[in-house]
């Protein structure tokens, strides 16, 4: 494409480092240049700008992220062409939902810039889809979180949501978020992406929206989308208690059932977490430490919650005991001081296989009993959802 092709066309570039080499490679084209702070000029011109060039090393990747989302979401978006090195998943995925996207890395020539450009601007405007649906009706969420390290929260949390997904009706949603920030592993276990920016999201917080919720999320299955992040020992000092919270807010609008892993140590957001949480599910391992933190746990969370969804304990890795050291089911309620509200068959073959390979227990293990453990599971903690549902449906015809 040479440059009188580029007549009359209106470009925006944002980034000034950008421009010279812009007006070189698109010589007749009608210029106009932002810095990189400004990306409130792509709502401002969006509709009679033809082509977006944007300098990835000039703006903010969240807030670049956030305003590519949002021209994703309108009908007859421009052409936006990406330069840079290096670029974030999250931000590439947000690109990827333009119906007319391309990136090009740096280095590159005037000649180069010149054929991406020209490559876009050849291709018809097809009209954007339209953003993710939200609800009236706020999802139902269930929080798992551990009581000792290693005890399986996180399988359980996984095993949940895909056997929730697999329930799910025509156009029902569920969300699997990792708020193990630090070190979650719901990602690694599932053989996913992690794509959530939350970290950098909590300079704007009010910025996440169900367009953004729609960058960060990983698509496991046809019902079914992961939000975590990468792995980040440090960002539990990033991460702010509002940040946490518009996710979990703009979550719910968006799916109908959130499985949330939480980590055990506590968090500013924590108690905001099991506070707007219908199940919170305190999972113990078969060893005396564990039991006792989770009888510890639970405690904390009833005396910190009164009124709130009472904590359910889950025993992991329950085995048929003839001789050996593991507590019985019935020393173990007695460690507990209560009843335990249900049970997961210990199948290491088929939890290892299922990591190893990536993806649900459920997947690669249909058949077994960790399997068929959570699917009582979910069906009681659905039963009570039901009993809930009539309960306020009564009241209000009272």
């Amino acid at each position: 494409m040479t440059s009188a092709d580029f007549t009359g066309r209106h470009v925006l570039v944002i980034g000034q480092r950008l421009a010279p080499l812009a007006q070189e490679a698109l010589g007749e084209a009608r210029f106009e240049v932002a810095a990189g702070d400004r990306l409130d000029v792509l709502d401002a011109q969006q509709a009679a700008v033809d082509l977006v060039l944007i300098d990835a090393e000039a703006a903010d990747a969240v807030e670049l992220a956030v305003a590519i989302a949002s021209l994703s979401a309108r009908p007859n978006p421009p052409a936006v062409l990406l330069a840079g090195a290096h670029l974030p998943t999250s931000l590439v995925r947000a690109l990827m939902k333009l119906p007319r996207s391309d990136v090009i890395e740096a280095p590159f020539t005037s000649a180069d810039l010149a054929r991406a450009a020209g490559a876009l601007l050849a291709v018809a405007a097809p009209v954007a889809a339209p953003p993710p649906p939200t609800h009236d009706v706020d999802a139902r969420c269930w929080t798992v979180v551990g009581s000792v390290g290693g005890c399986g929260a996180t399988t359980i949390a996984v095993e949940l949501a895909t056997a929730l997904s697999n329930r799910a009706g025509p156009g029902e949603r569920v969300a699997l978020v990792d708020l193990n920030l630090a070190d979650g592993a719901t990602a690694a276990y599932l053989g996913a992406a992690a794509n959530m920016m939350l970290a950098e999201a909590s300079a704007s917080p009010e910025r996440i929206d169900a367009a953004l919720l729609d960058v960060f999320a990983t698509k496991i299955g046809e019902s079914l989308d992961l939000l975590a992040q990468t792995r980040d020992p440090k960002a539990f000092a990033k991460v702010t208690q509002t940040s946490v919270c518009r996710l979990l807010e703009m979550a719910a609008k968006v799916y109908d059932w959130i499985v949330i892993d939480l980590p055990r140590h506590h968090q500013p957001w924590t108690l905001d977490v099991l506070a707007g949480s219908d199940e919170v599910l305190v999972v113990s391992e078969l060893t005396v430490p564990a039991l006792l933190s989770a009888r510890a746990l639970a405690s904390e969370v009833e005396n910190e919650l009164t009124g709130g969804a009472q904590p359910r304990i889950i025993l992991n890795r329950l085995a048929s005991r003839v001789f050996g050291p593991a507590p019985s089911l019935s020393e173990a309620e007695k460690a507990l001081q209560r009843k335990a509200d249900g049970g997961i068959t210990s199948d290491w073959e088929a939890a290892a296989a299922s990591v190893n390979l990536g993806g649900s227990i459920s997947h690669h293990r249909p058949r077994s009993k960790i399997v068929r453990d959570i699917n009582i599971l979910v069906d009681r903690l659905t039963q009570a959802v039901e009993v809930q549902r009539g309960q306020v449906q009564r009241g209000a015809r009272g």
